[in-house]
């Protein structure tokens, strides 16, 4: 836990590090005829000198300036849905696949002639080909249910690079794990999966700011990775009791440095997103080879579309 926290305080509060900066430098512009102050240490060198109480505090304060400065929601936008945690991911599990007719749904294209003959000469149509390819897909119903704003809001998660790599790597285990269930080809699958989603979580690293000692983050990071993916295989393992997987989730998405029991208030939402992850497991396990191969499944949808307003009539 203390390793997880450490870095991931660290990732998020160079990116608030950088911010400062750039704000540093505005500033020193618009007062160049005001005496100059001594400079200031590198910010990634107090970072590595600073506890991570003071890198979260450091991202605190960035949060709340910039909901203090952000634009205001657009006057139009309609009311949010309710969420009632206690009685949602109670229905019967079924299949995630997307309807014949889904927009969403990925497919190779056909090409006929020459063009054909030449894609099929480069190995486009390659076993090892559409699997890279359905890799790729894969990852983005992944990135898509992690990056969009209602698994926060449904769950009463901030967005900052802690909760995000823990929602991802919650993913990625679901997956994974479903495609274990297909033997040797769903295990090079899954690899497939995995080399893709170690390049996003790098690129997410050094967008956060942290580019000095990327190799040490990485390697920190997949340790956690692997050790999420062992904590939650035992959780829902037949062996495992009923809160097991609700003190997993805690502990990897929402516990803070030092604190071992859940908190009260958090309660609904831990326990929603434990159900979340029992319900998507099994949903997954009924979804067939083929459909987890290319890609063509949605993770369940977390909130109804907000409707827009009606527009308003013309005064006579």
């Amino acid at each position: 836990m203390s390793r997880w926290h450490t870095a991931a305080c660290r990732i998020s509060a160079a990116a608030a590090s950088r911010n400062s900066a750039a704000e540093s430098r505005v500033l020193s512009r618009a007062c160049s005829k005001a005496p100059s102050l001594p400079p200031l240490p590198p910010p990634l060198q107090t970072l590595a000198r600073t506890f991570a109480k003071s890198a979260a505090a450091a991202t605190s304060t960035s949060t709340a300036t910039s909901r203090s400065s952000g634009a205001a929601a657009p006057a139009s936008a309609g009311p949010r849905p309710e969420v009632r945690l206690n009685s949602m991911f109670l229905s019967k599990p079924c299949s995630l696949a997307l309807p014949p007719d889904s927009p969403l749904r990925a497919a190779d294209p056909q090409y006929e002639g020459i063009k054909r003959f030449m894609l099929t000469l480069l190995l486009f149509y390659s076993k090892q080909s559409k699997a890279l390819r359905g890799a790729n897909v894969v990852y983005d119903r992944i990135t898509s249910q992690v990056d969009a704003p209602a698994i926060y809001d449904v769950f009463q998660l901030e967005k900052t690079f802690k909760t995000t790599f823990s929602l991802l790597v919650l993913h990625m285990w679901l997956v994974l794990r479903r495609l274990k269930e297909e033997g040797k080809d769903g295990v090079k699958f899954g690899q497939y999966i995995y080399e893709i989603y170690n390049h996003d979580v790098e690129l997410r690293v050094s967008k956060a700011g942290v580019n000095l000692l990327l190799i040490k983050w990485m390697k920190e990071l997949e340790k956690i990775f692997y050790g999420n993916i062992v904590k939650y295989d035992a959780a829902i393992s037949p062996e495992a009791r009923q809160d097991d997987l609700v003190n997993v989730i805690w502990r990897n998405i929402y516990a803070e440095e030092g604190s071992e029991a859940m908190d009260a208030a958090a309660a609904p939402a831990v326990q929603a997103l434990a159900r979340y992850t029992r319900r998507e497991a099994t949903c997954l396990s009924l979804t067939d080879k083929d459909v987890m191969f290319s890609g063509n499944f949605k993770f369940t949808t977390l909130l109804p579309p907000t409707p827009s307003p009606s527009p308003k009539k013309p005064a006579r």
